[in-house]
């Protein structure tokens, strides 16, 4: 018997990469799930392992009503619902990003308003203050903190864009409704996940992308020596599963891994792969490519889930382009590599 067996659980944005994830394993821990999507991003196909076995509501969950009805009668939520895609879509699109200010405050206030127990949501490491991810001094990388993103406290609100502000702004409203009414809940700062599912807006998927075309010379947006902690999004699924289960004081904690990877060694790693080496690499600097350097601290990750991501770079990435080589037309892909690199 698993805390989820029997639970009535909504997600939100649950078509979506990592939504449709998060779903297949609740399904597999014996939840009754509903998943709530307006499909502007989330596909169905995504949802194909689990379809037959949840309740699937489409619709806006920015009005009231639709919101309403799809959280009636749930004991958790999973939110996910966001606007959102990789570096290239936030940062040309930044009133869709601030459209998640309306998003985030409809569904944590219905969540109150319909009994719900818990929420469980998925914030980001936009979050944290810019400043603190700058190139990394004598080698020296800095690991995000928790308590270093704190809209009420000097010097620790300065979140990435609008979406990171968005999301900070998530996280303070789930706050606000547990001091004020008690709702349970914790916010998952997520660090650059990837895998199976996810689109070619997102640095690990381009970077595939672009090999599976064989461009050559292969493109790198930014110089290459920034850094992320790109996380497998079956850890972050196993994350936030655990966060849900642990936390219920509406405080925050980092889902990502230990590994700090360049952007170059990605690409080093993604040739060897897949077997295509380019003669030449070019570097756009023109192109945008976020903060430099983004990694997690994992203390109070493993202290309050007594968990941390398992899954390594080398084999998640080798599922990924599995996953990807297997799904995709070479035409159409190269045909379409230049809007699909900055598109939802």
């Amino acid at each position: 018997m698993t805390f989820w067996n029997g639970k009535r659980v909504l997600v939100t944005g649950g078509a979506s990469f990592i939504g449709s994830h998060l779903v297949d394993k609740l399904v597999t821990l014996g939840a009754q799930v509903r998943v709530a999507d307006d499909l502007s991003s989330g596909r169905l196909e995504n949802l194909h392992e689990s379809l037959k076995s949840i309740e699937l509501h489409q619709g806006d969950l920015r009005d009231r009503d639709f919101t309403r009805t799809a959280m009636m009668g749930s004991e958790v939520v999973f939110h996910l619902a966001a606007c959102h895609g990789g570096r290239g879509f936030i940062d040309t699109h930044p009133a869709d990003c601030a459209s998640n200010l309306v998003l985030d405050g409809m569904v944590i206030d219905q969540a109150w308003r319909s009994g719900v127990e818990r929420v469980c949501f998925a914030s980001s490491a936009c979050v944290y203050p810019v400043g603190l991810q700058a190139a990394p001094v004598a080698g020296k990388t800095t690991y995000l903190k928790e308590e270093w993103a704190n809209p009420f406290k000097e010097g620790c609100a300065h979140s990435d864009g609008e979406y990171g502000w968005a999301k900070l702004m998530g996280e303070m409203t789930l706050q606000a409704y547990y001091k004020q009414y008690g709702l349970k809940s914790v916010s998952c700062r997520l660090f650059t996940a990837y895998g199976e599912r996810e689109n070619e807006t997102h640095a690990v998927i381009a970077l595939i992308a672009k090999a599976f075309v064989r461009m050559d010379p292969y493109e790198i947006w930014g110089d290459g020596q920034q850094d992320r902690n790109f996380t497998y999004v079956g850890d972050i699924v196993d994350g936030m599963i655990r966060a849900a289960e642990c936390v219920e004081d509406a405080s925050a904690v980092n889902i990502g891994t230990a590994e700090h990877i360049k952007i170059i060694d990605a690409v080093r790693l993604i040739f060897d792969l897949t077997g295509f080496t380019a003669k030449a690499l070019s570097f756009d600097t023109t192109k945008p490519v976020g903060v430099y350097s983004r990694a997690a601290d994992l203390t109070r990750t493993r202290e309050r889930l007594d968990w941390e991501p398992g899954t390594s770079f080398a084999e998640g990435l080798e599922r990924t382009i599995r996953w990807y080589y297997s799904t995709r037309n070479l035409e159409k892909v190269s045909a379409q590599l230049g809007v699909l690199l900055t598109e939802r």
